[in-house]
């Protein structure tokens, strides 16, 4: 399967009002692609656009609710009416509400599986038809760690993402059944310092944060792009994602003994915030606009994403990866 290079693609971001879409639609930008962006937001798309047009790259906006398939539906419309034709869609729009599963109504469950995974399922229906038109083309899909691994205080969003991964492994089959040169990426990031905490709606009376360490919003932009260039099945981007990968397929109960220990305080920061603050679960928190969060004394580089993208390392993964699979296999039989 061959994807053009991105300097020739015309791409579509949602969710690109801040955090890893914004920086996703920028660097997109940088690198020569014509960029459509979308999310709820008015002004913090006119703002991203103005920064694309001043330093030369060409962007469009779309203000549109994922919720609604119609809105989704007609940014891959003005994609296609505006510059002709869709090569690359990206979906990473999201919400978060941080509280024990007892202290979420169904309400907020059932709109974080609207938003989360029925806005991702609306993304991949409304771009599908126009990448079939144009003959190839990528579906990129920012799930998360969590589509591998549940943590508390997150129940519906891990729900939704691995709803995720469940459609787009199914997608993804028909695609190569009916030969379609359509690639299907998720990309699972760890722990990413974006407004997502600053933003989530709260119920554990202060400001949530992430499970330490976190890692700078650019390596998961870097990770989409890649995609964008190099058909792959999944990106699990930042060392702690790729550990905790690993010790799922190893021993869940680990990795519940782990989570016992650090999973609960270290959600909790020591900035109290009410669940009537500002946050952005059921609409956009004004102007913003930022790509970095609040934990920028947390954050950490990541090895293996410096070296993932080496051949040598990818196959002495697939190798180690394979050993541990028959390990566990002979232990189960």
């Amino acid at each position: 399967m061959q994807l053009k290079p991105i300097n020739q693609q015309v791409v579509s971001v949602v969710g690109a009002s801040s955090g890893i879409g914004r920086i996703t639609a920028l660097e997109f930008a940088r690198r020569g692609a014509k960029v459509v962006v979308s999310a709820r937001s008015e002004s913090k798309l006119k703002s991203l656009v103005e920064e694309i047009r001043g330093f030369g790259g060409k962007a469009t906006f779309c203000v549109a609710d994922v919720e609604v398939f119609e809105q989704v539906k007609a940014i891959a419309d003005k994609t296609v009416e505006i510059y002709g034709r869709l090569d690359t869609w990206v979906h990473v729009a999201a919400i978060g509400i941080f509280a024990t599963f007892d202290k979420t109504t169904p309400e907020e469950f059932k709109h974080v599986i609207d938003v989360n995974l029925m806005g991702q399922v609306h993304g991949a229906m409304a771009a599908l038809p126009h990448l079939k038109r144009e003959g190839r083309g990528a579906l990129i899909h920012v799930s998360s760690m969590e589509g591998r691994r549940s943590l508390p205080y997150q129940s519906a969003y891990s729900s939704a993402k691995h709803g995720i991964e469940g459609f787009l492994e199914a997608m993804r089959l028909e695609l190569i059944h009916e030969k379609w040169p359509i690639s299907v990426t998720s990309v699972k990031p760890a722990v990413i310092n974006t407004p997502f905490w600053n933003n989530g709606l709260t119920k554990l009376g202060v400001k949530p944060s992430g499970i330490p360490p976190y890692y700078d919003p650019r390596i998961v932009s870097d990770a989409i792009l890649y995609a964008a260039e190099h058909p792959i099945r999944d990106l699990l981007v930042g060392d702690i994602a790729k550990l905790l990968d690993l010790a799922q397929k190893i021993s869940p109960s680990l990795v519940d003994s782990l989570l016992l220990l650090l999973g609960f305080n270290s959600q909790h920061s020591d900035e109290p915030k009410s669940e009537d603050a500002p946050n952005n679960f059921y609409q956009s928190v004004p102007e913003d606009n930022r790509i970095d969060g609040d934990y920028k004394n947390l954050v950490i580089p990541s090895i293996s994403d410096l070296l993932g993208k080496l051949p040598l390392f990818q196959w002495g993964l697939a190798a180690l990866l394979t050993v541990l699979a028959a390990q566990e296999f002979k232990q189960n039989k």
